[in-house]
């Protein structure tokens, strides 16, 4: 297990310098002056290449890449132009609402999937499959923006159970509670959760149709387990690798989906925050904020490897 466990954490740091130096290079070295961008076509040549001095751009591109990354190793992010503050104050700001977000709409869409796959898989090529299917297939076919706005227009408009947009805090400092910050997450995680669970949903009834025609499965049956107990204890365990492997990738997904969900349901998030660097010319945000969620990718997947080996210990004998 330590040789299985060094070999994929090695292969996490060469991934995460890899993913570093590509998003320093498309944001830091493509052709174009980011201080003219940053100040607009009518700045004074002066005006530019004194925020060029203050941004470092007139240094080196090697010495440049090994300050940022460095600065990142010691969580040293560096100033918003736009913001005039510390980007990490900024970024662990959002984090507080977005990360929430993104596991909200992961449990919605775990229960959902599993549910759904296992029910399809017991009743294979019956009514009860067909429609579970048929819904996953709509569910496929929807943006996820556009649920959401069908999510406020029926439960914030007609019904007035959710508002419309906006957070009210985790606190009672900032204005709510822990309810009603989940209350007005709820919507958003649900439009998130709607295309990732339909997904899911057929990889895990396809994972279960196949570990039902096993040999154990027969035996346990023969045995006398009744399906549900065969189904959940035994058959569910041994589809749950391709599933888990999907669960990483899809994680990864709803942390950059959360970009297009809460600027439609206007939630401070990292999001909205990358959005709107990116509408203020704010590079030094927009860098670090799409490293950031390159990371949190790169760190999904490794977990996920990790988790092959705690699933099936074939895996990491395999590996070994």
């Amino acid at each position: 297990m330590g040789l299985f466990f060094l070999k994929r954490f090695a292969t996490l740091l060469a991934t995460l310098i890899g993913a570093s130096i590509v998003v320093f290079l498309v944001l830091e070295i493509l052709p174009g002056n980011a201080a003219q961008m940053l100040m607009g076509p009518d700045a004074s040549p002066d005006a530019v290449a004194a925020l060029a001095s203050k941004l470092g751009l007139d240094q080196p591109a090697s010495l440049r890449y090994w300050q940022w990354v460095s600065g990142l190793v010691v969580g040293n992010m560096g100033d918003s132009y736009a913001y005039s503050s510390p980007v990490l104050d900024l970024v662990l700001e959002r984090l507080a609402l977005t990360v929430p977000l993104a596991l909200m709409a992961m449990v919605i869409t775990t229960v959902l999937a599993l549910a759904a796959g296992v029910y399809a898989a017991a009743r294979h090529n019956k009514v009860g499959d067909v429609g579970v299917m048929g819904l996953a297939q709509i569910g496929i076919a929807i943006p996820n923006f556009w649920f959401a706005i069908l999510l406020i227009l029926l439960f914030s408009v007609k019904l007035q159970w959710f508002s419309a947009g906006g957070f009210p805090g985790w606190t009672e400092d900032a204005g709510g509670s822990p309810l009603e910050a989940l209350k007005a997450l709820l919507l958003p995680a649900i439009a998130l959760a709607v295309v990732q669970a339909a997904i899911l949903a057929r990889i895990t009834r396809s994972a279960v149709l196949e570990v039902l025609r096993e040999d154990f499965v027969r035996t346990a049956r023969a045995k006398g387990l009744t399906q549900r107990a065969a189904l959940w204890g035994h058959v569910l365990r041994n589809a749950m690798i391709p599933v888990v492997t999907v669960m990483g990738l899809q994680f990864a997904s709803l942390l950059a989906g959360t970009i297009v969900v809460e600027n439609v349901f206007y939630l401070p998030g990292l999001g909205r925050l990358i959005f709107q660097s990116i509408s203020n010319r704010d590079l030094i945000v927009v860098r670090n904020c799409v490293m950031l969620l390159a990371a949190m990718v790169i760190i999904v997947n490794f977990v996920v490897d990790v988790l092959y080996a705690v699933i099936d210990p074939r895996v990491k004998a395999s590996d070994i």
